[in-house]
C-alpha cells in the first residue's frame, strides 16, 4: 500500500511539473509572438514619417514633432502621416530622461518603407561620439536621396551637418551651441536669434519647446494655415507663423 501511494505522488508530482513548463512555454512562446507582430501600421497614401532616436535622445525634441505629426490623422481631408521609430536595434532606447523605448525598425537589418520625412531629435552625444557613428551617418545620407523634407531638433543639426547634406544651406541650432557647430563645420551658415529655418527641403530649429513650431511650421507648409491651426489648437498652442522668429529661403 505505501508503495502505491508513493507511485501515485511520484506520478502526480511529474504532472504537475509537466503542466508548469508546458504554462511556461506557453508564455514564452506567447511573449515571443507579441515581439515578432510588434510592426507598425503603415497605412498607404499617406507622408511617412521617420524618428531617428538613440540612447540619449531628448524627450522633448522627439515627442513635441512626434505629437504634430501624429495628430494629423485626427484632420480630413488631407494626407495624413504615418509615424514610426527608427534606430540601430530592436532592443530598447532610453531616452536621456530615462523613458524606454521600442525602435519600430531596425535601419541596419530591416526592410523600410519610403520614408519622405526625416526627423532628427536631439540627442546627449550629437556633438561627439555619435558623429563617429559611420553606419548612422550613411543612413542620413541615403535617406535625402529619397526623402521630401529633411528636418532636425536643437543638436540634431549636427548630425545632418556630418552628414553632409546642410552644405550650402542656410541652417540652426540649439542657441548656446552655435558657436561649437561653427567652429566644427566653418563653412556651413548658422544663424542666431532663430527659431528654425527652411531652406530647400531642410528645416532646422532651434530645439527645446520650439520644436512644436517647427513641426507645426513643415504642417502649415504641406496643408495650410488652417489645418495647422487646428493641429496646433489640439495641444492647446497659440500658433502664427508671423510671430515666430525664422528665416525662410525662397
Amino acid at each position: 500500500m505505501k508503495l502505491l501511494s508513493a507511485v501515485f505522488y511520484t506520478g502526480l508530482l511529474f504532472l504537475l511539473f509537466a503542466c508548469t513548463q508546458e504554462q511556461e512555454g506557453s508564455s514564452q512562446d506567447s511573449n515571443t509572438i507579441l515581439v515578432s507582430k510588434r510592426v507598425p501600421d503603415i497605412q498607404p497614401n499617406r507622408y511617412n514619417v521617420a524618428f531617428l532616436i538613440m540612447d540619449g535622445t531628448y524627450n522633448t525634441e522627439l515627442t513635441a514633432p512626434y505629437d504634430i505629426f501624429q495628430h494629423t490623422i485626427f484632420r480630413d481631408s488631407i494626407k495624413p502621416m504615418n509615424v514610426f521609430l527608427v534606430a540601430n536595434t530592436h532592443e530598447s532606447i532610453t531616452t536621456f530622461e530615462g523613458i524606454r523605448l521600442l525602435p519600430d525598425f531596425n535601419y541596419l537589418t530591416d526592410s523600410l518603407p519610403k520614408i519622405d520625412i526625416l526627423v532628427v531629435p536631439s540627442a546627449e552625444h550629437h556633438l561627439d561620439s555619435d558623429l563617429k557613428d559611420t553606419a548612422m551617418i550613411n543612413f542620413v545620407k541615403r535617406i535625402d536621396q529619397e526623402a521630401l523634407y529633411m528636418t532636425s531638433h536643437c543638436d540634431g543639426a549636427f548630425v545632418l551637418a556630418k552628414a553632409g547634406v546642410l552644405d550650402g544651406i542656410e541652417c540652426t541650432t540649439f542657441p548656446s551651441d552655435i558657436t561649437k557647430m561653427q567652429n566644427m563645420f566653418p563653412h556651413l551658415s548658422i544663424h542666431e536669434n532663430v527659431l528654425f529655418v527652411h531652406d530647400g527641403k531642410y528645416i532646422t530649429s532651434a530645439g527645446g519647446a520650439k520644436s512644436f513650431e517647427a513641426a507645426l511650421y513643415l504642417c502649415e507648409i504641406l496643408y495650410g494655415k488652417e489645418v495647422a491651426k487646428r493641429l496646433a489648437q489640439g495641444l492647446v498652442i497659440d500658433w502664427d507663423v508671423e510671430k515666430v522668429p525664422r528665416l525662410v529661403v525662397e
